[in-house]
Formats: structure tokens, C-alpha cells, sequence
């Protein structure tokens, strides 16, 4: 077997992948970069300890179709060309044949990789190559808060499910479960397999999956730190686009939090509409802006208001490390049960509820609340 082979589909994965990249350099005793905290990150589970020197690392885009994300990837994957890692960027979803033609292309790097990286296990093109091709050494890195499902029902031995999806299972998932089962069981470690979970979440992971801390080192020495504005900022969220919150409840709420905070600016998540966000600019006066990186880098690099204010999402986690002894505040809004769609998911306002409470010590929390008399929002 020769090399480590990564597979993308989003910005933040491929983020996440340079993070564990360097990671794993700095725990090899490479030299660190200039203002790398230079601490390894801790390691637990069964393969705990410091790793020998890592095979080359090539990285597979598995392009996706939407401009905002492929741009995205795009400026990433120059990074991770810059890092000295071999990027390969793979049409997966351009057009018919394009699905056989990437597992035929990808077979033969597969079978040869000594160790597999993932962003997505939810992903219906990972599982299906998980399913053709079962490695040795398979690492699955954050790709939003879905990392916190994933180890929780892998731990429960449930069938992997977005928790933004109801429960029942349609035509499509119906002729895919086969895939999905076998490709599940390769994301849990088995006799001659290992699995590493690389994230910076708080996840309830079975003891026999090693977990590493990704404490966002990489991000912090090589950008920043940022100037800071006097004002704030609102992070944008997809919960509306995912048909999770009421659209127009959402709505009100960014109107209220850029009134209560003296936000200026509204960064938008890569999947909001064009509709939606032309609304929030002409409702609230706030400047949207379409983020060519994560945002963890957009923030890094400044200018970033003192306070940065989101809702439920990966960033109340990752921002508090990436902006480490900046003096950067992050808030975290609440998402009230009567927001949610009556079509949203079950498991939806008790998963959020969880990626808000377990936010970092140093992020605050916003509990916003319906007033019936004036239709308002408070927030303390």
C-alpha cells in the first residue's frame, strides 16, 4: 500500500483535512510553522501515541455542482497545493457516466491507499466507495455538527441518518440501504480495521474509535491575527433552506439580533438562496457578504467584528479555537421550537438544542423567546 487519499466534497472538509494534515506533521516532530502553538493535539482511544512519519497525502475534490462551493474549493484546494499536498480535482457529479467513470478512475489510488480520509459519512458517493472498497486505516474529519450524529449513532449501532431528515425511508433510500448498511459497517472498527474521528466537536464516540482533537492549529499559524471592527457580525445558517426553520420566523429573528447587537454585516452560508439573503439586505440594511473560504479563515484573517453572533452550527465550536486570544466574543442564538417547520424533522429542535448547550464555556447564549402581545423577540 503506498499513500493517504482524501476524499472532499465541501470547503470545510477540505479545511479539515489540511488541519489533520498538520496534525499529524507536527505530532511526527516536523519543524512547526511560524506561530503554531506547536502542541499536538490529544489523542484518545485504542490507537492513542504519537504516529510514525506520514505517507504523501492526495487529496480527491469530488466537485460538486452548486458555483458557491466549487468556488469555495477552488481558492481551498490552491492551499492545500500550497502545503505541498497533490490535489486532484474529479468532475464526480458532471453529467451521465460521470458516477462510473470516477469509480473506475478512483479504483486503482483506492485499492493501493494505505490510509482513507472522509468529510462526509453521510455522503451517498463516499458510502457507495466504502462500499466497493474497505481500508485498513479510515479517518473521517468534521464536515458541520452532523460529526456529533455520526459518532452517536455509530455508538448506538443505528443506521447513519441526517438528523435533519425524518426517520422513514423513501423509493431512493429504499434501493440504496444495502449500500448504506455495509458502508456503515466499514465506518466502525473492526478486527484489521481502524477508524480515527479528527474533529473539533464535543461527540459521544464508541471507546474503540480514536478520537484526535482538532484544535484548529494550522488555521491559527497561518493567518492572523485579525483586525478587529467595533460592531458585530451575524453568521447565516441553511436551517431554512434544509426545511428545518420557518422562513419567515427567520427572518424577524436576524432583524432583531442586527438591531440588538449593531451588526453591520451578515455572512451567508454557502446553500442560502439568492431570494433569502436579498431580503435580509433589503429588511435589516445589513451588508451580506458571500464568503470565498470557511469562515473560520474568512475570520482569521480580518477585519471581524468584536462579537459574532450564529445559530446553531458547527461555527460556535470551531470559531472559539480559530480566533483563540483574539478577544473575539461568539454568541450563539437559541432556536425556539415554534421557529421550526411543522415538516422539519423530530430529532430537529432536540439536535440543536445539544450543538447550542454543548458550545464552548466562552461562547454566550442567547435564549430567544416569542412575546404573544407584541410578537417580539427578547433575548437574555
Amino acid at each position: 500500500m503506498t499513500g493517504q487519499l482524501a476524499f472532499v466534497e465541501s470547503p470545510v472538509q477540505l479545511l479539515n483535512v489540511l488541519e489533520w494534515a498538520h496534525t499529524q506533521s507536527t505530532a511526527a516532530g516536523a519543524p512547526a510553522a511560524p506561530g503554531d502553538p506547536g502542541a499536538a493535539p490529544a489523542r484518545t482511544g485504542a490507537g492513542a501515541g504519537l504516529p510514525s512519519p506520514a505517507p504523501p497525502l492526495t487529496v480527491v475534490v469530488l466537485s460538486p455542482t452548486d458555483p458557491m462551493s466549487r468556488g469555495q474549493l477552488r481558492r481551498m484546494a490552491q492551499l492545500a497545493r500550497d502545503e505541498g499536498l497533490a490535489v486532484r480535482w474529479q468532475e464526480a457529479r458532471g453529467g451521465r457516466g460521470a458516477l462510473v467513470r470516477t469509480l473506475r478512475e478512483l479504483a486503482g489510488p483506492l485499492r493501493a491507499a494505505e490510509r482513507v480520509i472522509i468529510g462526509d459519512p453521510f455522503s451517498r458517493y463516499v458510502q457507495l466507495l466504502l462500499s466497493l472498497f474497505s481500508p485498513r486505516h479510515l479517518t473521517v474529519v468534521d464536515d458541520g455538527t452532523a460529526t456529533m450524529e455520526f459518532a452517536a449513532q455509530l455508538g448506538r449501532g443505528e443506521r447513519l441518518v441526517r438528523w435533519h431528515r425524518k426517520g422513514n425511508l423513501g423509493p431512493r433510500e429504499l434501493l440504496l440501504a444495502p449500500v448504506t448498511s455495509l458502508a456503515r459497517r466499514r465506518l466502525a472498527p473492526a478486527r484489521g480495521r481502524r477508524v480515527e474521528l479528527f474533529t473539533s466537536l464535543p461527540v459521544e464516540a464508541p471507546g474503540d474509535l480514536d478520537v484526535t482533537e482538532n484544535s484548529f492549529a494550522w488555521t491559527r499559524s497561518r493567518f492572523g491575527p485579525p483586525r478587529l471592527t467595533g460592531g458585530a457580525d451575524l453568521v447565516g445558517t441553511s436551517l431554512v433552506e434544509t426545511g428545518v426553520v420557518d422562513a419567515e420566523h427567520y427572518a424577524r429573528v436576524v432583524g432583531e439580533l442586527a438591531r440588538d447587537h449593531g451588526a453591520t454585516r451578515y455572512f451567508a452560508h454557502r446553500r442560502e438562496s439568492a431570494e433569502k439573503l436579498h431580503r435580509i439586505a433589503v429588511d435589516t440594511g445589513l451588508q451580506v457578504v458571500r464568503p470565498d473560504l470557511p469562515l473560520e479563515l474568512i475570520a482569521r484573517r480580518g477585519p471581524i467584528g468584536r462579537t459574532v453572533v450564529s445559530f446553531p452550527s458547527t461555527v460556535v465550536h470551531t470559531l472559539p479555537l480559530a480566533l483563540a486570544g483574539t478577544g473575539v466574543k461568539v454568541a450563539v442564538c437559541e432556536i425556539a421550537p415554534e421557529w421550526l417547520r411543522e415538516s422539519a424533522s423530530p430529532r430537529a429542535q432536540g439536535f440543536l438544542s445539544v450543538v447550542t448547550g454543548t458550545a464552548a464555556h466562552e461562547v454566550d447564549r442567547l435564549t430567544a423567546r416569542a412575546v404573544a402581545s407584541t410578537d417580539r423577540l427578547e433575548f437574555g
